[in-house]
């Protein structure tokens, strides 16, 4: 990697005579703390612009950072940041233990790990580099960045390309990494309350070990056998084998109590555990076994090492803090959930996209409310199953509530009328985009009991859309609990611009951990995981 040669290469372009490598890497260690902690007086080292504009020309591979780092020199006055004196100094030394402290499987980290390490040998260090003023400049510019480097690569994201290829609309989040090299610089170790990446992705990485740890393990299928389901006080001689994989997964939890574990009865404490491990995984939390709970668990925590890496991917491009109080749909768990303070208040189940009509990833902001509305069927819909559906019966239009308001006889414009029986149900929330997706009710009600919930032709279902609506007017005395069921009953279009407007994000996530601390997996419902994963692998692992 050409930003990681600048380090090995700083003194070389000045004509320093080149380190020796390490022969003992615990002895070079402890010479490298001992040269941070010899006591230096504060002197005052500065750069200047015509040094700074040469050292960006002569790399050019560090120009997506030339902004940032002319912009880290001029708020500390072109001053130095690695040195005090003629020595490297404490934040020199955080930096380093900063890349020391990452996950050195990750190559990448691991070169640039190792560069320092001769970098900051006892014999370089003493020697020509601390001598030379040029070489000093030119260690000082490369370990700054290096660092804007190393940084991006743990906290911006390994895919470069326009997300809207993986069909991601969200905005891909601003890199600012200010404040952590000014706080680096400083010398302070602790730099996870200032990390720029979401919060989730500490807590996915945390997992991280745990699922490589049980991908050393014998990871036997299950099976049901001769049976459909397994059902609590049923007894089967693989019940065993279910314990203890819900022990290593953690669901199972006995709580001090005697436990047998080499017993075929599907008793209560494992029930519990299934329980758990169902709600884990978006499956009706009844306790029954079938082929969807199986399936769950025969996949290989190497699967699931790679969907927690897809998700950290995801995680690096979103914003650090989304706005505190927000609507998001999170596509693969079919939710959508209601942010108050940053915590969820309340939640509930939506329909989706079919895979042929996918939901769009995107964000925009819910600023409308219509009560009984009409619906302009999409000429698409039109096409494909209206016409059909009038030409085998005459009398199509009249019993679905619709009407001819323009177009063609062969290309027909075609609204829907307000009722119960309107596709859009009762009421629609709307967030004016270009991809036409809104939030609406429905009279499909049946959609909403099953456990994987992608039907929709794109926009999204909504199974508590009156009490949706109740939530968003709450602070409008005008808008009253009755007035509101008035409004959807009344058989006439009634637009409601909101006071108080609501950001929306439409996610795709199929990792998480929920706000109970419990691990959530997801199936990759459109593809998107195995389609960035394809991307994501081909490249050098990312920086953890």
């Amino acid at each position: 990697m050409r930003s990681v040669i600048v380090l090995a290469a700083a003194c070389l372009l000045a004509g320093c005579a080149p380190p020796k490598p390490p022969t003992d890497p615990m002895a070079e260690a402890k010479a490298i703390e001992a040269v941070f902690e010899m006591p230096q007086d504060y002197s005052v080292r500065t750069l200047d612009s015509a040094q700074i504009e040469g050292f960006l020309r002569s790399h050019p591979e560090h120009h997506v950072d030339s902004s940032d780092i002319r912009g880290f020199y001029r708020r500390r006055h072109y001053q130095y940041a690695w040195f005090v004196n003629d020595s490297l100094s404490q934040s020199a030394a955080a930096f380093f233990n900063l890349v020391n402290s990452a996950d050195t499987a990750f190559r990448e980290v691991a070169a640039l790990r190792d560069q320092l390490v001769r970098l900051m040998s006892s014999d370089a260090l003493h020697a020509d580099t601390l001598g030379c003023d040029s070489c000093r400049a030119q260690l000082e510019m490369a370990l700054t960045a290096q660092f804007f480097r190393y940084a991006d690569k743990r906290y911006g994201g390994v895919i470069g390309k326009d997300l809207g290829e993986l069909d991601w609309f969200i905005p891909r989040r601003k890199k600012n990494y200010d404040r952590l090299i000014d706080s680096i610089t400083a010398g302070r170790m602790d730099l996870s309350p200032i990390e720029p990446v979401h919060p989730q992705y500490a807590l996915l990485k945390a997992q991280l070990k745990r699922y490589h740890d049980l991908d050393t393990l014998p990871w036997p299928e299950l099976s049901l056998g001769t049976v459909k389901k397994l059902e609590p006080g049923d007894d089967a001689p693989w019940v065993p084998d279910l314990r203890q994989r819900l022990m290593l997964l953690g669901d199972f939890v006995s709580h001090g109590d005697s436990v047998v574990l080499t017993s075929h009865a599907y008793d209560s404490l494992l029930v519990a555990a299934v329980e758990r491990f169902q709600e884990r995984h978006g499956l009706l939390a009844d306790g029954v076994i079938g082929k969807g709970v199986i399936k769950q668990l025969n996949v290989r925590p190497g699967q699931r090492v790679r969907s927690l890496l897809v998700n950290m991917e995801r995680l690096r491009w979103v914003p650090e803090q989304n706005a505190p109080d927000q609507l998001l749909v999170n596509i693969p768990d079919f939710k959508l959930h209601v942010y108050e303070h940053d915590t969820v208040a309340w939640s509930m189940v939506v329909v989706v996209g079919a895979t042929a009509t996918r939901t769009v990833i995107f964000s925009d902001t819910l600023s409308r409310i219509v009560f009984s509305p009409t619906w302009t069927v999409p000429n698409s819909i039109v096409r494909g199953e209206i016409l059909p559906a009038m030409a085998k019966d005459p009398g199509y239009l009249k019993k679905k509530g619709m009407e001819v308001i323009g177009g063609t006889e062969s290309n027909p414009v075609i609204r829907q009328k307000p009722g119960s029986g309107n596709a859009l149900g009762l009421v629609k929330f709307l967030f004016p985009n270009s991809y036409s997706i809104y939030f609406h009710d429905t009279p499909s009600k049946g959609f909403f009991a099953r456990e994987s919930r992608a039907f929709s032709h794109g926009c999204i279902r909504l199974s508590e859309p009156q009490r949706f609506a109740e939530y968003l007017l709450r602070n409008d005395t005008a808008w009253t609990a009755d007035r509101i069921k008035k409004a959807m009953h009344g058989g006439k279009e009634v637009n409601v611009n909101l006071a108080e407007k609501r950001p929306v994000t439409i996610g795709y996530f199929t990792a998480w951990v929920g706000q109970d601390g419990r691990l959530n997996f997801r199936d990759d419902v459109y593809g998107h995981d195995a389609r960035l994963a394809e991307e994501l692998f081909a490249l050098p692992p990312p920086v953890l």
